[in-house]
């Protein structure tokens, strides 16, 4: 009998259990942007199950079920949970990056970086490529939040960067490769490591012969290869060795990529065969900077403090007492004005642009960072707000390979979802207060 009642027991929580993880939510009344760039759909509803979408449809064609929690997302934006194409979960906002280095490897794993995906995650990112830090850190803390023990968006990790030789006192981030082999050997040990991609820079100071190796060795192994494009050079070199991905607009104060750069990026975009080439240009923490260093009040917002000691959080806000005596932005003002012309020389050249922000720089929080370079795109540099999303959102997706999960919101994939109340593709700069995130159907706002 006592057997009887125990199984019984047993029974009935494995059915509560089971029937909370099965639990149906319903988004219901809200604008969809579903992140294919159609029109937008009016008076939505979706049906969330578990970790994934049911059903997408409207108030007049999809039922919702009476058991389903509603949740009204009416007078809301509802979109796919955003992307961030380049982060760095390892630094958050502090200005020197010798001290941070030499300070902060011991609270890496288990406070800096679970604290920066965590940002990420409340303010509407659901997934980012996180690009340079220790592989050990890198690959436990994706591992926890992919597991559900810690909170956070969804991090695509490369580990160490892969470059000629590491700048001192950097070497547990940063691996110098020396010869063919060696960069080989190293590639190899990442991949058996389990990175979700390559980071490559100071590309032009390797040999071919090496730069080769380390992109056909990531290819060999299904890792695609994202390069620093802050140098004529490294362009030349990157598309010569079919690197996957470029990162930042670079090229300092210079007015313009060479028309030889253009020229070679616009041969590239047009081998169909080959598929789009992507480009994260990473504007928006050179365009806001003056902006920032003469109205500090935005780095009182204390949503960067989210999960960081009291300490480490005073460390931050002293290392910037005086942004305008950063050396990191010291020709900024020079190069700000560059910046629309190098992002709309990239566009007539073919490519495709994703939401990339260099978060964790010296006063770019990662609570803040995404929603700034939307704000960029859109309202300084007059890029279309559909196709600015679509780049936060689809595009990333697609490139990490994962676009049958996530990217767009369609039945069958993960329940990543945002809402924000009001017309983002009239008022962009709303995302910087998301209403409601879901992530792989748990609402985490």
């Amino acid at each position: 009998m006592q057997k009887l009642r125990l199984t019984s027991c047993f029974l009935l929580l494995s059915f509560i259990l089971f029937s909370q993880e099965g639990q149906l939510k319903a988004l219901v009344g809200g604008t969809l942007i579903d992140g294919y760039g159609s029109d937008p759909i009016k008076n939505s509803v979706i049906l969330i199950e578990g970790e994934r979408i049911k059903a997408v449809g409207t108030v007049e064609t999809l039922a919702v079920p009476e058991n389903a929690e509603v949740i009204s997302t009416e007078g809301m934006s509802v979109l796919p949970g955003l992307w961030d194409m380049h982060v760095h979960t390892m630094i958050n906002g502090h200005a020197d990056y010798g001290y941070w280095d030499k300070t902060y490897p011991p609270l890496l794993k288990d406070v800096i970086m679970p604290a920066s995906a965590h940002q990420l995650l409340l303010a509407g990112v659901t997934s980012a490529r996180d690009l340079g830090a220790p592989l050990e850190e890198s690959i436990a803390v994706r591992d926890a939040i992919n597991s559900g023990e810690i909170p956070g968006a969804t991090l695509y990790v490369s580990g160490p960067f892969i470059q000629h030789e590491p700048y001192p006192g950097t070497e547990d981030f940063r691996w110098g490769v020396k010869g063919a082999e060696d960069g080989r050997k190293k590639i190899r040990k990442l991949a058996s490591a389990g990175v979700d991609v390559i980071k490559l820079i100071d590309h032009d100071q390797m040999t071919m012969e090496e730069l080769s190796a380390v992109v056909d060795e990531a290819h060999k192994n299904n890792l695609k290869v994202v390069a620093h494009g802050h140098r004529p050079e490294e362009i030349r070199r990157g598309l010569d060795v079919g690197v996957d991905c470029f990162e930042h607009t670079g090229l300092s104060s210079a007015p313009r990529y060479p028309d030889d750069v253009i020229k070679l990026i616009e041969e590239r975009t047009a081998q169909m065969n080959k598929g789009p080439l992507f480009w994260c240009p990473t504007v928006e923490g050179l365009y806001n900077y003056e902006y920032l260093r003469d109205n500090q009040e935005i780095l009182d917002n204390d949503l960067w403090h989210l999960g960081l000691p009291d300490t480490v959080i005073t460390d931050i806000k002293n290392s910037f007492k005086h942004p305008d005596r950063l050396p990191y932005f010291q020709l900024t003002p020079s190069r700000r004005p560059t910046l629309q012309t190098k992002v709309q020389q990239l566009l007539d050249a073919g490519v495709v642009l994703l939401i990339g922000t260099d978060s964790g720089i010296p006063m770019k929080f990662h609570s803040q960072s995404t929603w700034n370079e939307l704000d960029v795109w859109v309202n300084e540099f007059g890029i279309d707000p559909m196709y600015a999303i679509r780049s936060a959102t689809y595009w990333p997706a697609l490139w990490m390979g994962v676009a049958e999960d996530v990217g767009t919101v369609t039945p069958g994939k993960y329940a990543d979802i945002i809402a924000v109340k009001g017309d983002v593709l009239r008022y962009i700069d709303l995302l910087q207060d998301v209403d409601l995130v879901v992530k792989h159907g748990k609402r985490y706002k």
